[in-house]
């Protein structure tokens, strides 16, 4: 695969089509089984309330994986992703119901680098909050 957006077609500021990414408890258990992260604070309500949290939280890999997609569905290639980091904020809370919580992710070119490159940078948000900071990918275009 090869990126399907071409570096002289974007501009600072050049806007990506934002989405959102639903998850449930169920999401957070098959991802627990796919990662292998089967810490207690991702599936069980009581164990997260006893150490702080206000209820279970999304692992916050999937959470980072979650909010790259919109990158690499833009660009066409994930494989042109050259550099992705983030800090995280503030957890996904995942409450135990029908609707469970969504992740809203946009992002927008910040600076055109040499070779074809752009920085990405990304915003991630969950019930009103930041959930990742910092959050920025570098991308070879075409």
């Amino acid at each position: 695969m090869t990126a399907k957006i071409g570096y002289d077609e974007v501009e600072i500021g050049t806007e990506l089509p934002s989405r959102g990414f639903p998850l449930t408890r169920a999401t957070l258990v098959r991802y627990a089984g796919a990662s292998g992260d089967f810490n207690p604070i991702h599936w069980n309500e009581k164990f997260a309330k006893e150490v702080g949290l206000p209820d279970v939280i999304a692992h916050g890999m999937f959470t980072m994986a979650e909010a790259i997609r919109v990158v690499t569905d833009w660009v066409g290639d994930p494989g042109a992703v050259i550099e992705y980091g983030v800090r995280f904020t503030k957890p996904v809370v995942v409450p135990n119901d029908d609707r469970g919580a969504l992740i809203e992710v946009s992002a927008k070119v910040a600076a055109k680098l040499k070779d074809n490159q752009v920085r990405v940078d990304l915003t991630a948000m969950s019930a009103g909050q930041k959930v990742l900071g910092m959050s920025r990918a570098v991308v070879r275009l075409a």
